[in-house]
């Protein structure tokens, strides 16, 4: 069976984009491939600098990923820091890559530059090599990715294909796949942008944990413009448009079909806000019941933590055999 490995940072609280756009074709895809989850905590250390942060948001991120339907005897969810082969086999890859390859990553120019008067860890400048040892401990074959992560996944492959060449056949050489497609939910106060938790505002974005009160008013503040025809047109009307979508994801119908039965913003808005509040109702709950009980959901970690090790145990006593490290 393929395997897929999808991981996830806890840093900032999960939005609809995230779970219309992502979360919900986890759920929908882990009965069809040997799917793995990660919590990756360790990578949030890049950005962190306050005590008492990662372990809560990744508690909390954890709950999320079972609340929206993650079957921990299907799929395997895991917090990173849970299973150390990722650490140890992260430093082996910072010795399989060069200063150069990891110079002309973009997304440490990117976020560098954004944090130019603040603290940069060197955790930013290396992030590829963990990021690398997450993807090969568990004999991947598809990591589902955007436009701006393919570059990580082809340092990945290098990676795999220098080191299998070096000290002989090791590591399964993964590929990127465009995952299947969710639907596109732009910020509700500005539709030409993606909604995104670092968007300037939160008025725009719609969390999944919002309370349902906050949902419909978000929405019924959402941007549209200055005439009232109702029709799905992204470029034309791109407000109008978002709405649309997202209540086609809510409901199953498409943006066409539930254009034609409005005449005015108002009732579109107000039933997208309602049919948001239906969809994320049972996320809610679910995600409630698990906070409260924390002793079943560290149960619930410590079950994917004992199904990931035992794959990236196997893989790094591998590599460390195929470099000659003296065994333990």
């Amino acid at each position: 069976m393929t395997r897929v490995l999808s991981c996830i940072q806890p840093t900032g609280d999960v939005h609809l984009g995230n779970y219309l756009g992502a979360l919900r074709n986890w759920v929908a895809g882990q009965h069809d491939k040997d799917v793995f989850h990660g919590v990756v905590d360790l990578h949030a250390l890049t950005v962190t600098d306050r005590p008492g942060v990662v372990g809560q948001a990744t508690l909390e991120l954890a709950a999320v990923l079972f609340a929206v339907g993650l079957d921990p005897d299907v799929a395997t969810v895991f917090v990173q820091s849970h299973v150390v082969e990722h650490s140890v086999l992260g430093w082996i890859m910072e010795c399989q890559v060069s200063f150069g390859e990891l110079s002309r990553m973009t997304q440490f120019k990117d976020k560098s530059a954004k944090r130019e008067h603040d603290f940069v860890s060197a955790g930013l400048f290396t992030y590829p090599a963990l990021q690398a040892a997450d993807i090969l401990l568990y004999d991947t074959d598809e990591v589902p990715v955007g436009d701006d992560q393919r570059q990580h996944i082809e340092i990945t492959r290098d990676i795999a294909i220098r080191f299998n060449h070096r000290f002989g056949d090791t590591f399964v050489v993964p590929r990127a796949v465009l995952p299947k497609a969710g639907a596109r939910v732009m910020d509700l106060q500005d539709p030409t942008a993606k909604m995104s938790k670092s968007a300037g505002s939160d008025a725009g974005l719609v969390y999944l944990l919002d309370d349902p009160a906050v949902i419909v008013k978000k929405f019924k503040r959402a941007v549209t413009d200055s005439d009232s025809e109702v029709r799905f047109d992204r470029e034309a009307k791109p407000g109008v448009s978002n709405l649309l979508e997202i209540l086609a994801a809510c409901t199953g119908d498409t943006a066409d079909a539930l254009a034609s039965r409005y005449s005015q913003y108002g009732p579109l808005k107000a039933d997208t806000g309602e049919a948001v509040v239906e969809l994320l109702r049972p996320i809610q709950t679910r995600y409630g019941q698990l906070m409260t009980d924390r002793g079943e959901l560290q149960a619930l970690l410590r079950k994917g933590a004992a199904k990931a090790t035992a794959v990236a145990a196997t893989t790094l006593e591998r590599a460390k055999h195929n470099l000659g490290m003296l065994p333990g």
